[in-house]
């Protein structure tokens, strides 16, 4: 079978749309919808079955995608050792995490990881979707939660709580919050609820609480706390990220929010790579002197 079919095919089979994979590809939906022609013509095999919500594996296309999981796991892991035994520690190191945490507690920090180490390159993605670094759509990974592919290697950075979160300038004339219930009289900013959702349990606010109506949601946490720093009203933000914001005071005292793990993952192929370890250090150090200055638990 011809690799660039097959090729095609993995990606719209990843994808569940013409559309997403010709755009992963480079290549016109009117392009990517041949292929597939072709490799199921080839095959004497239906591969898709058409629906209004995207393109579903057919048996056959079942079995045809595990094969082809395998086949792009091996060359990835191929590319990783190629790469890793001629690599040093200049050149270019992809890195993926949220956008919250990427653009304001990560980028502003990137000055003093490039005077330690000016050979090295950053590719940063931000996304709240999470990349798989198994297929080296990336090679590291800050994530908000274990992963639970098993060919990665993951360290625990830092420990983060979900509170409750307001300006005093929003508070001024109102009475302050202190359970959840409470948060039935206040203006509440919260994330999206259908958006991607690099944390667990971000409705935590909302359970059994009807009466609860967010006057905001967002996508992302960056745009939450801008809009908490303006006083548009209370937020449920990770407490690293409102530490960086002196003027957000902590509410909620008797509604503290669920507990998680921010960690550090990369591929095994990379185990020996000098960017990789150049970037953990960094990080390491960077968490080490921030959490120094970290504000102690409140309640």
């Amino acid at each position: 079978m011809d690799w660039d079919k097959l090729r095609v095919f993995h990606a719209v089979a990843a994808a569940g749309s013409l559309t997403q994979a010709g755009e992963k590809l480079h290549l016109s939906q009117s392009a990517v919808s041949r292929q597939i022609r072709d490799l199921e013509d080839s095959l004497g095999a239906t591969l898709f079955h058409r629906h209004a919500r995207g393109l579903l594996l057919t048996q056959e296309g079942e079995a045809l995608y595990e094969s082809t999981q395998n086949i792009s796991a091996d060359l990835a892991r191929a590319r990783a050792r190629i790469r890793a035994a001629r690599e040093e520690s200049g050149g270019e190191l992809a890195v993926s995490t949220t956008v919250g945490f990427g653009s304001l507690w990560l980028a502003p920090r990137l000055g003093r990881l490039r005077a330690a180490a000016p050979e090295l390159t950053l590719d940063l993605r931000l996304s709240d979707e999470v990349v798989d670094l198994a297929m080296r759509e990336a090679d590291v990974g800050i994530r908000m939660r274990p992963s639970p592919q098993t060919d990665l290697i993951q360290k625990p950075l830092l420990s983060v709580r979900l509170r409750l979160y307001a300006t005093e300038a929003y508070l001024k004339g109102r009475s302050r919050p202190r359970t959840l219930d409470d948060l039935a009289d206040h203006d509440v900013l919260t994330y999206s609820r259908n958006a991607a959702q690099p944390l667990e349990n971000l409705d935590w606010i909302y359970r059994g609480r009807r009466r609860i109506r967010p006057v905001l949601t967002v996508n992302n946490h960056l745009g939450l706390l801008q809009a908490a720093r303006e006083g548009v009203g209370v937020a449920a933000l990770p407490d690293y990220l409102a530490a960086l914001a002196p003027e957000l005071i902590p509410v909620g005292e008797e509604a503290p929010g669920p507990k998680y793990e921010i960690y550090l993952a990369w591929p095994q192929e990379l185990r020996g790579s000098q960017r990789v370890a150049l970037f953990r250090d960094f990080l390491l150090e960077e968490l080490a002197a921030h959490r120094k200055t970290y504000p102690p638990d409140p309640f």
